[in-house]
């Protein structure tokens, strides 16, 4: 077929390429400019494609990067495959001996996609393929984003409308999100307690050195409890957990 036909399909795919190239939101008359588009063109695209989840409009700073949409493509044949491949397996042995459920996760911008679950046999459904959550809310999200930059942190949730997500609990605004996260930092594990679903708790980690700087984390949830002592001793679980499952892609990388 000639691109001549599809000239919107070319434009397209030529704008997603040059947000891939770029680590850091950019501005529309820079889309514009790179990809050789009138601006009321670029402007129109990267609305549709806001839409459909393909790209974040980073709103305070009126800038654009690549959104989860179009991760999710990326992922089916990347990082994604590899990260659940070795992690499959030890998530289901963690989930046997501890009676827990886990879950392994990628984020984007303020959300966070749920790439593979295992259950415990006690616990309730927590999730459906694919998931997406508030990161400010979820263990999973809160681990991600307190290994995020804190430049990119702060464009994300400098606006008050970040917050609104539907979801009255947590953090509310970046003070008290940055206050959060913090605390992530210094016990280096992330914890959510009834935030997400009355009655569970959970604790998750991020896994680092991952293909092309994915973000990801992994995360076990459990019943609540009135003491903090289990998500402690998961907190370690989780731990070693993502450390053993960074090893294990470095490895089967080297071995590719």
């Amino acid at each position: 077929m000639s691109v001549s036909h599809v000239p919107s399909a070319t434009r397209t795919l030529r704008v997603l390429r040059f947000l891939a190239d770029h680590q850091t939101p950019v501005s529309l008359e820079c889309i514009a400019r790179s990809c050789d588009l009138p601006r009321s063109t670029a402007y129109h695209l990267l609305g549709t494609m806001v839409d459909e989840g393909f790209v974040v409009h980073f709103a305070a700073e009126h800038r654009f990067g690549l959104g989860l949409g179009a991760q999710e493509v990326g992922l089916g044949f990347a990082g994604q495959d590899l990260l659940v491949r070795v992690a499959r397996t030890p998530l289901a042995m963690l989930v046997d001996r501890l009676g827990v459920s886990a879950y392994l996760a990628v984020g984007q911008g303020r959300e966070i996609v749920v790439l593979h679950e295992e259950r415990g046999t006690q616990m309730p459904p927590l999730l459906t393929r694919p998931t997406r959550l508030p990161a400010r809310l979820c263990a999973s999200g809160r681990a991600i984003l307190a290994a995020t930059p804190l430049e990119r942190l702060r464009a994300l949730y400098a606006a008050p409308a970040a917050f609104d997500d539907g979801q009255p609990r947590g953090p509310r605004d970046l003070a008290a999100l940055e206050a959060v996260l913090e605390r992530v930092r210094r016990q280096g594990f992330a914890v959510q307690d009834n935030e997400m679903r009355p009655g569970l708790a959970g604790v998750a980690a991020p896994v680092s050195g991952l293909p092309h700087g994915l973000p990801a984390a992994v995360a076990l949830t459990h019943r609540r409890e009135p003491t903090n002592v289990l998500s402690g001793r998961l907190g370690q679980e989780v731990q070693r957990l993502a450390r053993a499952l960074s090893t294990a892609v470095a490895t089967q990388e080297a071995a590719v």
